[in-house]
């Protein structure tokens, strides 16, 4: 999916993830599908930068290749897309308007689909999430 809206290659595109952590209100990274999807991308020629509010320290620890962010904001400056992997409050009450002031394309996947898809299109995103329209 990720692949397909980059136009098939992630070489030299910034991917900003917003969520380390298995589940929100934590900071246990163990088996955490969203640094896997981090890892993976980033393995694959991706500049990827990561954020999460309670996670920031052992994704900076255990996974050095990846690039950690302050924030939601940060981590999406000059991004090419941004993928929502783990269902923070703090990410689902992201402005979409400021946000898309950051990012070089405003392209978002919603892998929580905790978003309201028709405030992210409004604003001018290419809101896209999993099992959804």
């Amino acid at each position: 999916m990720t692949r397909k809206a980059l136009g098939g290659s992630f070489t030299g595109k910034r991917i900003a993830v917003l969520g380390a952590a298995f589940k929100p209100d934590s900071d246990d990274t163990r088996q955490s599908p969203a640094l896997y999807i981090a890892s993976k991308l980033s393995g694959r020629g991706a500049d990827v930068v990561v954020t999460d509010p309670a996670a920031n320290q052992r994704v900076h620890a255990e996974r050095p290749n990846l690039a950690v962010a302050e924030d939601a904001y940060a981590a999406a400056a000059g991004a090419d897309i941004v993928l929502l992997l783990t269902e923070w409050q703090e990410f689902k009450d992201l402005d979409p308007v400021k946000l898309a002031e950051v990012v070089a394309t405003p392209r978002l996947i919603d892998g929580r689909n905790v978003l309201d898809p028709a405030q992210w299109r409004a604003a001018g995103w290419d809101y896209q999430s999993m099992g959804r329209p």
